[in-house]
This record gives structure tokens, C-alpha cells and sequence, in this order.
């Protein structure tokens, strides 16, 4: 890691739904509590309309709610053998079949876009080529504001809802979580990766490979919340890589 500061851009999402499946359990609807650096990855490309974006960024996410959603599902045979009619499959095996579908409610996700690729990425983000959307299709994200920042290294910062990888930290509460660094663009290969994220706002600790936002913001749910000490530390920072 680079011992300069970096200027950066600051983009604060919010999505009112969002649902993130978990591909790890095949057959199962396990939702993760956060979206995939991958589908942030999706979201910064239809701001740019290119297949891909491979540039680093830091995230953090929260969410003020969640809920589980029966949806009914109609998968379509490869073969032939069910085909649809106006939309709908029989309820035979391996048809028509009814699913529980867990989501989020108010969604809030903040992401770091470091140097000039943060630059372009954060025009982008100002008249999108494509509709921004956070994991499903009829899940829309809404860009709430953008600030420039700058990220200093630091070993010491408040960890707040930021995603790390394994590596970031030792805070004992966190939760790991296996989740996709990257999609290639023709879906074929996902790049997989161990992150560390705390439900439960974490405050200062110890960090490594980390940066902070210098004089940046107090974890948003920590200032909805008024979490005492949640003023002490600047935001930490992982640059994730695809």
C-alpha cells in the first residue's frame, strides 16, 4: 500500500429493496446481508456502460430493515420439455415452484472511488449510460450525492459497516462472509474472496492494509442512531481489488 494520500470521490447510494442471493447455497434462498463487491462492480459498469470495471474501491453498507418475500418462480427446461405458456410452467417437477425470498429494506451504501478511475467512474455516475440498478433488475439504487475526499494509510480508524478483507482487522464481532470479488463478463468465471463485516457498527480498532477518509463523516447509522463515541476516528477504508 502506498504510504501518499489519495484523492478520492465519496458516493453515497440508497436503495429502498434490494436482495442479494447467496450463489453458495444452490437450491436455497439465502440471502447475504449486504451486496457482493461484484455487484457494485455491475452497478459502477452501467454508470459507464462498459462490460467491466475492474478498479479498486472501498464500500460500506447497511441496512435499516429486512424481510423475507414468497415469490413464485417459473423456470423454463432447456429442453423443451415444460415450455411456458403467457409466461407461466405447469407445477410438475421441476416447474412452477413457490420460494421464500429474503430482502432489504433501506439500503444504504457508500462507496470509494480512488484517483483518476475514480474520477471517470464518479462522471459517470452523473449521467449513467444505463439504469442504476443493486443486485435483481426491478431493484433501482438512487445516487444521493457525490464528495471529493481524500484517503490517507492508517493503522488506526473507525471500522463503522466498511467491508474488509480477512486480512483487515481483528474485531471479534465481525461477520466473515465469502462473497464475489468479480464477474467476467461473460459470467463464465467469478473470482471469489473472504471479507469481514460488522452488522453492529464497529468503532476505532486496529487496521491493516487499511486507509481513512481524512475528516471524513461519522458511519451513517451511527449519526441516526447518536452511538456514543461514534465521533472518535476517521471512516477506514479497504481499496478491494477484482
Amino acid at each position: 500500500m502506498s504510504g501518499e494520500r489519495l484523492a478520492a470521490w465519496r458516493a453515497e447510494f440508497y436503495a429502498p429493496v434490494a436482495s442479494f442471493r447467496d450463489p453458495l447455497f444452490p437450491g436455497l434462498s439465502h440471502g447475504l446481508p449486504l451486496p457482493p463487491p461484484s455487484t457494485v462492480r455491475g452497478l459502477l459498469a452501467a454508470a459507464t456502460g462498459r462490460p467491466a470495471e475492474d478498479v479498486p474501491f472501498g464500500m460500506s453498507a447497511w441496512a435499516e430493515g429486512s424481510g423475507v418475500d414468497t415469490e413464485t418462480y417459473h423456470p423454463v427446461a432447456a429442453g423443451g420439455a415444460n415450455p411456458a405458456v403467457s409466461g407461466r410452467v405447469r407445477a410438475v417437477k421441476g416447474g412452477m415452484t413457490i420460494r421464500d425470498r429474503p430482502f432489504l429494506v433501506g439500503l444504504h451504501l457508500t462507496v470509494w472511488l480512488p484517483g483518476p478511475e475514480g474520477g471517470r467512474i464518479a462522471d459517470a455516475l452523473r449521467r449513467p449510460r444505463w439504469a442504476l440498478r443493486l443486485g435483481r433488475s426491478q431493484d433501482v439504487v438512487h445516487l444521493r450525492g457525490m464528495k471529493r475526499v481524500e484517503l490517507e494509510p492508517a493503522e488506526e480508524g473507525r471500522v463503522g459497516h466498511t467491508l474488509a478483507p480477512a486480512s483487515g482487522h481483528d474485531i471479534g464481532s465481525a461477520q466473515e462472509h465469502r462473497m464475489a470479488a468479480s464477474v467476467s463478463a461473460d459470467r463464465l468465471t467469478t473470482r471469489w474472496a473472504d471479507y469481514l463485516w460488522c452488522d453492529i457498527p464497529a468503532g476505532v480498532a486496529r487496521l491493516r492494509g487499511a486507509y481513512r477518509e481524512v475528516g471524513g463523516p461519522r458511519d451513517r447509522e451511527d449519526a441516526i442512531a447518536g452511538a456514543a463515541g461514534s465521533s472518535e476516528g476517521e471512516q477506514a477504508v479497504w481499496l478491494l481489488t477484482p
